[in-house]
């Protein structure tokens, strides 16, 4: 099994070229992240996911976890203390707020940090991730109090995290929720209900884990607007901060799944002892509000997994065809030649890189949008980057996760017949990532959250400013004759998102069920069309570096090549979708239910 190789060269180019690094650091509140610094926690983050969550990842995938009979969760072996040196070395805190324990960092800094634990061992790294989406919700929404017993041990990592929505009855329809929360005479909660696939339920890696559940309180509204959210912790913390007795709360089993074996996905039972303890974060009745400040982040975190699991894959497959030796080379005819020389798979393997960069490059860029939301002092320019970061969060979950789901197929296809067979260990980038296009929320609720909430509500506005951007980028390859064919390619991608736009606002108000049958597809040409807009611009930057005499020649040089092979063969899918887009719904409002 290949070594993991972290891709730091492409890590850095897109840090410093594509996404802005250096305006980021000159933001208030990130002046800490200098080139020295982020190469040297690059640098460690790559050699702690080679060295300590690398290894173990294969194991974790074979032992799985299991559930023994005193209700304790067993994690595979390893676990523990990748764990212990994970916390130790204070990684969980990188990005959260310094006066919690983190390091406060830019988003744009972990973003390429936490690609490297997905691509290594995503299921491992579901754990900590968590705890970071609970610490920006903590942050947000809790009182004082609350921060002071929680949100410190959750940022060190000291204690873990989950996050509790789903029921067995409702699924993704939240407005079915039925777990509810009674108060007590002394100001807290008791819960009572069930809750499935919660990632790291139950387990023994921590000595606490901090529950935030969804639930009803008695006078509720129906609906999503009768949600409110509490913490739930295993053990109740005494006034001394020390652990007291055991919380209402178990595990009562674990799935068996597809991929992420060493994750454990738990069924939780709360309050089959009278009731599990809790106690409400913010307003009641506005618990599903602070609930998607911790969505966003996970589902911004599971865009970066697709990332990470398809440079992992791409990494087994580039190995493979350089070792596999057979047939004969398709130029000179000559025998004993590795598979790399054959044309197609070839194709697969650049096609493989260049949505590999797509993505990075995307995800990257949407970071400092994160960061420049939070800090920049021009409210106006702000409050851009914020709409552009709500606009997209449904393209960077959910393209990013059908591409690398996309993109670990291939890995296997390239190994033929060896990658059917668990031992290659390519198989298991497959089953793991098959998962990310649906938790956190399917492509589906993706589409619809992208046309629907992010698009017709506002008319559009938000959209039409990204396509002028757009445009403007076309104009700006054009400037230089060499990039006159992607220039050209990527404004007929360009072309179609803003006639596709046109045809959505022009029909959604009277014929929303046709436009929606259409929002996955959209996402998809939104999607491309922003992947082939970062390419493009890698390509600019590596011909100014190359114009320049900076860089690595070869490699720079290869950006523009990558750019011209999405802009050619990627790319085209953008126009293919629109059409999509404009004649989904027809059919399926001609095809009646019963021809089914």
């Amino acid at each position: 099994m290949p070594d993991y190789r972290a891709p730091l060269r492409d890590m850095q180019f897109i840090l410093t070229e594509l996404a802005g690094l250096e305006a980021v650091s000159r933001l208030p509140g990130c002046e800490d992240a200098t080139p020295d610094l982020v190469g040297a926690i690059l640098e460690e983050a790559g050699k702690f996911a080679a060295g300590v969550l690398g290894p173990i990842n294969r194991q974790g995938d074979e032992q799985g976890c299991r559930l023994e009979a005193d209700g304790r969760v067993r994690t595979p072996e390893g676990w523990q203390a990748a764990y212990n040196q994970f916390r130790d070395a204070g990684w969980i805190g990188l990005s959260l707020p310094p006066e919690y324990g983190g390091q406060g960092l830019p988003k744009l800094v972990s973003t390429p940090v936490w690609e490297m634990w997905f691509s290594t061992n995503m299921a491992f790294t579901m754990l900590p991730q968590l705890n970071v989406s609970q610490a920006e919700a903590l942050h947000i929404a809790a009182s004082d109090e609350q921060k002071e017993t929680w949100l410190h041990k959750v940022v060190s990592g000291e204690w873990a995290s989950t996050m509790n929505l789903t029921e067995p009855q409702a699924g993704s329809d939240l407005a079915a929720t039925r777990a509810r929360a009674e108060p007590a005479a002394d100001g807290s909660y008791r819960l009572f209900g069930q809750k499935i696939f919660i990632s790291y339920g139950e387990h023994e890696l921590t000595p606490n884990i901090v529950h935030l559940v969804l639930a009803r309180l008695p006078d509720a509204p129906a609906g999503v607007k009768g949600l409110s959210l509490f913490i739930v912790p295993k053990y109740l913390v005494n006034a001394d901060g020390s652990l007291g007795e055991h919380n209402d709360v178990r595990c009562i089993s674990i799935e068996h799944k597809m991929g992420i074996h060493g994750s454990p996905t738990c069924t939780m039972s709360y309050g089959d002892r009278g009731g599990a303890v809790g106690y409400l974060i913010g307003q009641p009745n506005r618990g599903l509000e602070t609930m998607f400040i911790m969505m966003n982040e996970a589902r911004f975190g599971v865009g970066v997994q697709g990332a990470g699991l398809a440079e992992r894959a791409y990494q087994f497959a580039l190995d493979y065809a350089r070792e596999r030796v057979q047939g004969r080379d398709a130029v000179s005819g000559e025998a004993g030649k590795p598979i790399l020389h054959h044309p197609d798979v070839k194709r697969m393997l650049l096609s493989m890189r260049a949505r590999v960069m797509a993505m990075r490059a995307l995800l990257y860029t949407a970071a400092s949008w994160f960061d420049i939301a939070h800090h920049h002092p021009d409210t106006e320019v702000a409050a851009k980057h914020r709409r552009y970061v709500d606009l997209l969060m449904p393209v960077a979950k959910g393209w990013c996760t059908e591409v690398g789901n996309e993109v670990c197929d291939d890995a296997i296809q390239v190994f033929g017949g060896m990658g059917f067979v668990e031992e290659t260990g390519v198989a298991q980038f497959f089953r793991d990532a098959r998962i990310i296009t649906i938790y956190e929320g399917t492509t589906g609720i993706q589409g619809n959250d992208l046309v629907g909430r992010k698009i017709l509500r506002e008319g559009g506005a938000t959209l039409r400013e990204l396509i002028a951007d757009l445009g403007a980028s076309v104009l700006q390859l054009k400037e230089d004759e060499q990039l006159g064919e992607i220039a050209d390619g990527f404004a007929e991608g360009v072309d179609a998102l803003e006639e596709a736009t046109d045809w959505m606002l022009a029909n959604g108000k009277d014929q929303l069920a046709d436009v929606l049958a259409g929002a996955v597809p959209f996402l998809h040409l939104l999607g491309t069309v922003c992947g082939g807009w970062q390419l493009a611009r890698a390509a600019q930057a590596a011909r100014r570096r190359l114009v320049a005499g900076e860089g690595d020649a070869e490699y720079l040089a290869s950006l523009v090549e990558l750019a011209r092979f999405y802009i050619a063969t990627i790319g085209p899918q953008a126009a293919a979708n629109a059409a999509v887009v404009r004649e989904a719904g027809g059919a399926l409002t001609r095809f009646a239910e019963s021809a089914f």
